[in-house]
């Protein structure tokens, strides 16, 4: 019996601290946070984009397949169009404007000195 009592009070006198209250997030730890999901949620756009590219190309492998060799198969099924996520853009932070976040444009190249003949 005195074992018993031993380990309860072990384990609630381990448990207790684990009932305490977390600090509450900085805001550039939420914003870290937030950016971190918008990679996620864009690289999982990205992993689906690649999914649907790579079973079109399947399908039209095997329906090319089945034709060569003479077989009928049912017409492919109408899907949506595979829709490229584009690059990653980060959302701009809050506190600035839309235009101060944009990117600037690339400077044109610059042009190779005329030879002097």
């Amino acid at each position: 019996m005195r074992c018993l009592s031993v380990a309860l009070f072990s384990a609630f006198a381990f448990s207790v601290p684990a009932w305490s209250k977390l600090p509450a997030a900085s805001d550039e730890a939420k914003a870290k946070a937030a950016e971190a999901a918008a990679k996620t949620a864009h690289g999982d756009k990205v992993a689906a984009y690649q999914l649907c590219k790579s079973m079109d190309k399947t399908a039209a492998k095997y329906h090319a397949s089945q034709k060569a060799a003479g077989r009928a198969t049912s017409a492919p099924t109408e899907t949506p169009a595979c829709a490229d996520p584009g690059p990653f853009a980060a959302a701009a932070p809050a506190g600035t404007p839309a235009a101060a976040a944009a990117p600037a444009a690339p400077a044109a190249p610059a042009k190779a000195p005329a030879k002097k003949s």
